[in-house]
C-alpha cells in the first residue's frame, strides 16, 4: 500500500512562458519578437514541493490544473519525485499561466489564473473529508482570502496536522491589519522582509518579529534576502547572517528557503538549525536559473552544513 505523504504543499500552480532576447517592451498596436523561449513550472507551490522531494521528503502537491498542460506538469513534478496524485483536474479552465517578458534588468508579467480559481474549493473539500489526517504537515503556498482563512485553518487543524503559510505579496493580506490575528492559528509563517514590513509597520528584523510576537503569532521565519534570515520561535528571536554565494537568478529563493526550513523541522532539528538549513537552501538555489535547478541535494546540504559557521546571534 502506498504510504501517505509526510508533507502536502498546497497552493496555486502555473506554467511560465518565458520570452527573452527582446529588442524592447511591447507597445499598444505594435509587435515585437523574442529570440528565445522556454516553458517552465511556475509558482512557489511547485518550487517548495520539488525542494522537499530533493531532500528525500515524501511530499505531495495539492493543486488544480486544466486539461491543456496538466499532463505536462504532472510529468515534470513526477520526475522530481513529487507525489502528483493530489493534483486535481479542472476540465472547464486552462492551467494558470504567466507570460514573462524578460530583459537584462527588468521583467514584465501577464497572468491568467485559470484553474487556480477552483483551488480553494478543492482544498476545503479534502479537509472536510479528513484526507489530511495521515499527513504530518500542510504548507500553504498561497494566500486564502482573509474572510475564509480562519475557517480553512480550523478545517485543517481538525485533521490533526500542523500548518505553515507563505502568503506572498497579496495586498488583501499585507495591507490588512487584521491579518496578524489570523496568523495566530498557523504554526509557522514565512514572510519576506518587504511583506513583513508592510504587515507590521516595523522597519528592522527585531522590530518586525517583536510586532508578530506582540500580536500573538508564535513562530515566524523571516527572509531577509542578502542580509540572511531571522526567526521568532516561541518568544525568542534569532538571526543568521547571509550565506555567501554568487547569485545568478533569485527566482524562487524564498520558496526554497521554506523547503529547507520545513525539511529541518520534519527531521526534529532545533529552530536555529532549521534556520541555517533554510538560509543555505535559499542561497544555493540562486546559483542556477529558475527555482529548482540550483536547490541542493541532501549530500550537498550536509556538506554545506558541516563546513559553515552558523553565525547566529
Amino acid at each position: 500500500m502506498k504510504q501517505p505523504p509526510e508533507i502536502v504543499v498546497a497552493g496555486e500552480i502555473f506554467v511560465d512562458l518565458i520570452l527573452s532576447g527582446l529588442s524592447g517592451w511591447p507597445e499598444p498596436g505594435k509587435e515585437i519578437f523574442a529570440s528565445e523561449f522556454r516553458r517552465e513550472m511556475g509558482g512557489g507551490t511547485a518550487i517548495t514541493a520539488c525542494g522537499l522531494a530533493k531532500l528525500g521528503i515524501n511530499v505531495a502537491l495539492l493543486a488544480v490544473a486544466g486539461d491543456d498542460w496538466g499532463a505536462w506538469l504532472r510529468d515534470r513534478l513526477g520526475r522530481q519525485n513529487v507525489d502528483v496524485s493530489w493534483v486535481e483536474r479542472n476540465p472547464d479552465e486552462p492551467t494558470a499561466f504567466t507570460i514573462i517578458a524578460t530583459m537584462p534588468h527588468d521583467r514584465a508579467f501577464l497572468t491568467y489564473s485559470g484553474a487556480n480559481r477552483s483551488f480553494e474549493a478543492a482544498l476545503r473539500k479534502r479537509a472536510a473529508a479528513h484526507e489530511f489526517s495521515a499527513v504530518r504537515h500542510v504548507h500553504l503556498a498561497y494566500a486564502p482570502s482573509p474572510d475564509s482563512a480562519n475557517s480553512i485553518f480550523k478545517e485543517l487543524r481538525a485533521n490533526g496536522c500542523t500548518i505553515s503559510i507563505d502568503f506572498g505579496w497579496r495586498e488583501e493580506w499585507v495591507c490588512n491589519p487584521n491579518s496578524l490575528s489570523l496568523l495566530r492559528d498557523v504554526d509557522i509563517v514565512f514572510p519576506n522582509e518587504t511583506e513583513a514590513r508592510q504587515l507590521t509597520g516595523a522597519a528592522e528584523p527585531e522590530g518586525i518579529l517583536a510586532r508578530f510576537r506582540d500580536a500573538g503569532v508564535k513562530r515566524v521565519a523571516l527572509k531577509l534576502g542578502s542580509r540572511g534570515a531571522a526567526l521568532l520561535w516561541d518568544g525568542e528571536i534569532m538571526l543568521v547572517d547571509r550565506y555567501p554565494v554568487t547569485a545568478v537568478d533569485t527566482t524562487g529563493a524564498g520558496d526554497c528557503f521554506d523547503a529547507g526550513f520545513l525539511y529541518g523541522s520534519s527531521r526534529g532539528e532545533t529552530p536555529q538549525t532549521c534556520l541555517r538549513i533554510a538560509n543555505i537552501c535559499g542561497a544555493l538555489s540562486t546559483r542556477e536559473y529558475g527555482g529548482i535547478a540550483g536547490f541542493p541535494s541532501l549530500d550537498q546540504l550536509t556538506n554545506e552544513m558541516n563546513k559553515t559557521n552558523p553565525c547566529a546571534r
